[in-house]
């Protein structure tokens, strides 16, 4: 295997994660990093399989980092802002920054196969307004706070 360059057979050998998501137990993502394998630290690809009836996060948008999904085997439902959509093979979301709250959750009997990535800026906010929660990440360390928690700053004369 070059570092470069993952052949198919080199991505079906590669061992899968499971990745729950922090906040919500059903979503739960059978993920191979390929960015990763790659040697990549500033953007996130990774080939994911999401089992019937699990989602793939909980409702969220991101205030600095954009992502995207592609949708390569099975079906599934996306929540969008507060539309949903049937999704499958060959379908593209894109999401900038920050965009419309977003999630996927596999509404079908089948697996449902997606690339996911994403810029990996090492400061980004993550809002979760189903929960009313928002996550900080800041250089490797992650810290989040419910919105009854957070306080505006009142400005002041300088």
């Amino acid at each position: 295997m070059h570092k470069h360059l993952l052949r198919a057979t080199d991505i079906a050998a590669m061992p899968i994660e499971k990745v729950q998501h922090q906040f919500n137990t059903n979503a739960v993502r059978l993920t191979r990093s390929l960015s990763a394998a790659a040697g990549m630290q500033r953007l996130g690809l990774h080939m994911v399989t999401l089992k019937p009836g699990c989602d793939s996060t909980t409702h969220h948008y991101h205030d600095a980092d954009e992502e995207f999904i592609y949708i390569i085997a099975g079906t599934g439902t996306a929540r969008i802002g507060d539309e949903s959509f049937s999704v499958g093979a060959g379908d593209f979301m894109g999401f900038t920054a920050p965009s419309e709250p977003h999630s996927l959750h596999n509404s079908s009997a089948e697996d449902l196969v997606y690339l996911m990535g994403g810029e990996s800026a090492p400061v980004d906010v993550v809002h979760y307004p189903d929960i009313k929660r928002s996550m900080t990440k800041s250089h490797g360390r992650r810290s989040y706070s419910d919105w009854d928690d957070i306080h505006e700053v009142t400005t002041r004369d300088r």
